[in-house]
């Protein structure tokens, strides 16, 4: 048996006003009722999208970016074509304003406040507002561990600064490569975006687990370089030990 609801009904069930749900079945994010006469029965799948708006809205996006997550099939420029993977690899998770970070990663804001302008954490712009993810979160308890052991604040946002200056460059390279021969097919079309949305998906954490093991390898063949050269014995043969033992832990929430 099908339920249906009037419009009121629809209203409370998901916690709004009937003004709303009219509001955004007349900017198309709702699908069109069934009608009878001038009475307008909505079902579960209206429920199920209105919650799915309120959700999206809560995320901090805008109606005009949801309404254009709904339609899916829209043509859009290529240059909003990896923007519209980006969002569709985001939509559904939970992000965060910089108090809220501050409260999930337990960071003073205003240490945030320095990460951010050194660009150590980044946000995405969302509906023209900074907007963090638990990974934001992740890196700042990292950080904030690293400076239990001692490193200075500055010190290390400086150490950020020349890392963001060098990742950005390799990043925007890398961008170029998807652009070039993922983002478009051998006859040089631009794929669909669901073809992008999943090479990007799929992309995206073996990029990841590329970048950290090769940077951890650096590190640690840098820092047995020096201890080698310092004739510390006893200290090297324990970092070898170390390194023997330790291994990178790369995960990838999806």
């Amino acid at each position: 048996m099908v339920v249906e609801y009037r419009v009121e009904e629809l209203a409370a069930s998901v916690g709004v006003r009937v003004d709303t749900v009219r509001f955004y079945q007349g900017r198309g994010l709702l699908p069109p009722p069934r009608r009878e006469g001038r009475v307008a029965y909505y079902q579960e799948a209206h429920v199920e999208r209105l919650r799915r708006v309120r959700e999206l809205l809560t995320e901090g996006f805008t109606l005009a970016q949801i309404g254009r997550l709904f339609e899916g099939t829209e043509r859009v420029e290529p240059a909003d074509g990896l923007l519209t993977a980006l969002v569709a690899e985001t939509v559904g998770e939970r992000t965060l304003s910089r108090v809220e970070l501050a409260a999930e990663s337990q960071v003073p804001e205003a240490v945030l406040v320095a990460a951010r302008s050194a660009g150590l954490i980044e946000p995405i712009m969302v509906g023209g507002e900074e907007r963090f993810t638990r990974e934001d979160a992740e890196m700042a308890r990292a950080g904030l561990e690293i400076l239990g052991y001692g490193l200075p604040l500055q010190e290390l946002l400086a150490l950020a600064v020349d890392h963001a200056e060098g990742i950005d460059s390799v990043a925007d390279r890398a961008i170029a490569l998807f652009d070039q021969f993922v983002f478009r097919g051998a006859d040089g079309e631009e794929k669909e975006v669901d073809a992008i949305t999943a090479a990007f998906r799929t992309l995206l954490p073996q990029v990841t687990r590329l970048v950290a093991l090769h940077f951890q390898r650096t590190v640690i063949n840098r820092a047995l370089d020096r201890l080698r050269s310092r004739g510390d014995q006893e200290v090297l043969e324990r970092a070898l030990d170390a390194t023997r033992t330790a291994q990178l832990e790369v995960s990838w929430r999806r």
